[in-house]
């Protein structure tokens, strides 16, 4: 078992921590308890928790259809009106159990519903477990486009179970695994140079601990994303928009997709920038495409991706600011991108894949 200590919570990494829950639902004696899950983590974990958690035998489930859809205004207004109808209070438990998609929603609405219930995460997909269920931020897509609307709020624990992930489809594997490399290359070599060495699933366990640890530390130092929390977002500006244009289409991908795209991308406008070598960018791209499928983005050109980026978070003053690595293991934030920068950018990766 592992504990990191995070911003007036615990995160508990646990092949067994069925324990530690039903011991913090007993504890904290919640007025009533809600479970938000989807339809395969309400068949694969949800008789299992209860089952090791008594107290929970009473627990309101509230089940969504997996996927990005659901991070929408219409799924928080049902997660809203089920909380009501049955009586939550400021006093009542939020569970969320699954991926990111489920930690981003459940945590919005909990912190949201009369202001702010409690809430804690049980995350179920890799993603979830090395990146999403960590930080406080969460989320809906609004209008087309990722994480528009959202707040910070921390959860009272969060439990990491990796036996969940023997359940998980290889492809959301290596969806969560783009999330691990990405914090690798922007703030610890070393890990990068582990990742790169491949044993990858023999040391899941570890390579989760250290992942979390890292992005821990980075949240206590800048927990509303106002400076150095800013680096991960490598991948992201790309990535996001990406995400926004395929989503509920026919080429929708997962968001470590496209996040995966976006390394690929910014690393190519990181060397326009001369922030990184030409031998950076090389080892960059080989070690992604040695351990990734990289998917054709024909369909998309750098119009769409520019009318996509208008709409990004980081940007301020009709500027294009990017966090880029400068090299590996180190980044640097706020670095004005122009439009030439973005098409030879995606020119380089769709030459790749």
């Amino acid at each position: 078992m592992a504990l990191i200590k995070s911003i007036g919570y615990t995160i508990e990494i646990n092949t067994n921590n069925y324990k530690s829950i039903s011991a913090f639902v007993t504890k904290n004696k919640f007025s009533s308890y809600f479970i938000l899950c989807d339809e395969n983590t309400m068949h694969c974990c949800l008789a299992k928790l209860i089952s090791n958690c008594p107290k929970l035998n009473t627990a309101q489930i509230i089940e969504i259809e997996s996927g990005e859809a659901s991070k929408s205004i219409e799924i928080s207004l049902h997660i809203w009106q089920t909380l009501l109808e049955n009586n939550a209070d400021k006093n009542s438990l939020l569970i969320n159990l699954g991926g990111g998609v489920v930690s981003d929603l459940g945590g919005f609405c909990a912190s949201t519903f009369k202001r702010g219930i409690k809430f804690i995460t049980i995350p179920t997909s890799l993603l979830a477990m090395a990146d999403a269920s960590v930080g406080g931020k969460t989320g809906i897509d609004f209008g087309g486009f990722k994480n528009t609307v959202g707040t910070f709020a921390q959860p009272e624990a969060v439990f990491v179970n990796p036996d969940f992930l023997s359940t998980l489809p290889k492809k959301h594997f290596y969806n969560g695994l783009a999330e691990i490399f990405k914090i690798a290359l922007v703030c610890d070599k070393k890990f990068w140079m582990q990742l790169k060495s491949g044993s990858i699933e023999t040391n899941l366990n570890a390579i989760i601990y250290n992942s979390i640890l890292l992005k821990n530390k980075i949240v206590k130092k800048d927990p509303f994303d106002n400076n150095i929390r800013k680096i991960l977002n490598f991948g992201h500006s790309i990535g996001h928009a990406i995400e926004s244009i395929l989503l509920e289409t026919s080429d929708e991908l997962l968001h470590g997709e496209a996040i995966l795209i976006g390394m690929f991308i910014e690393s190519h406008i990181a060397y326009q920038k001369k922030l990184l070598s030409k031998t950076e960018l090389n080892e960059i791209v080989s070690t992604l495409k040695r351990v990734f499928d990289s998917k054709p983005i024909n369909a998309i050109n750098a119009t769409s991706l520019l009318d996509a980026l208008v709409h990004d978070k980081k940007n301020t003053k009709n500027k294009f600011l990017f966090s880029l690595p400068n090299s590996i293991g180190t980044c640097k934030i706020n670095v004005d991108v122009k439009e030439t920068h973005l098409k030879k950018g995606l020119d380089f990766y769709n030459n790749l894949a």
